[in-house]
């Protein structure tokens, strides 16, 4: 948390550089997977909030951002009153991805755009993400990965564990902070692997994206509706 708390304030211009601004497209088909039919939405890990704010731009009523980093959350709040968002409207809470506290059934979606590989226990967060969902909604995950083709690899191997962390560090200020994000990802089980613990934890018709030379990758998946699988 403390290394999230020291970044906020630069973590927004950090996000566009590091990314050569791809990062706006990348959030743009997420908000597109989760549709315009999600009328309630849980955005975990939303840091500054800028993918919460966005769910509500594509249609969303009402966005609960949520978030470990008081510092970040603090950024979202003051960027939605600039942006004259009504308080009704989007809600920012401290809390964690494994016990949100929240009632279940209680949202049409529920997202994460690049902060799922940060969970200790990725397999408890999926199963609160499914209890917290209503039946037939739908979980929707942005997450930072390898690349297998060459040469796209090499080089993203090279900015990812090189450059990122210098260019990273030399404005934020906190260079440890750079180097545990490919540190992250590598360790992150991502693909199939991730598919796999979706379906574990209750998900159907679990699917990955790859996005940008497979930088990225957009999974999606389903909590089942309520006939699925009832008895008459």
């Amino acid at each position: 948390m403390a290394m999230f708390n020291r970044i906020a304030k630069r973590y927004d211009l950090l996000n566009h550089v590091l990314s050569f601004g791809i990062d706006r497209r990348w959030r743009a088909k997420a908000t597109r997977e989760v549709g315009e039919q999600a009328a309630r939405v849980l955005d975990v890990a939303c840091g500054t909030g800028d993918f919460s704010l966005a769910l509500l731009r594509r249609g969303a009523r009402e966005v609960v951002g949520m978030d470990i980093s008081e510092n970040m959350l603090e950024v979202a709040r003051v960027k939605a009153r600039k942006r004259g968002v009504p308080e009704e409207r989007v809600t920012f809470l401290a809390g964690d991805a494994e016990a949100t506290g929240l009632p279940g059934a209680s949202f049409d979606a529920v997202t994460v755009a690049f902060g799922v590989r940060n969970f200790e226990r990725l397999e408890r967060s999926v199963r609160e993400f499914y209890r917290v969902l209503r039946p037939g909604g739908r979980l929707v995950i942005l997450e930072f990965a390898v690349p297998r083709r060459f040469p796209v690899r090499g080089v993203y191997r090279f900015y990812f564990t090189r450059v990122l962390p210098f260019v990273g560090g030399l404005i934020s200020g906190d260079r440890a902070a750079y180097s545990y994000l490919p540190a992250s990802v590598y360790a992150f089980p991502s693909g199939e692997r991730f598919l796999a613990i979706l379906r574990a934890g209750g998900f159907v018709s679990p699917v990955a994206r790859s996005l940008t030379f497979g930088i990225v990758v957009l999974y999606s998946a389903r909590k089942p509706a309520r006939e699925e699988g009832a008895s008459d």
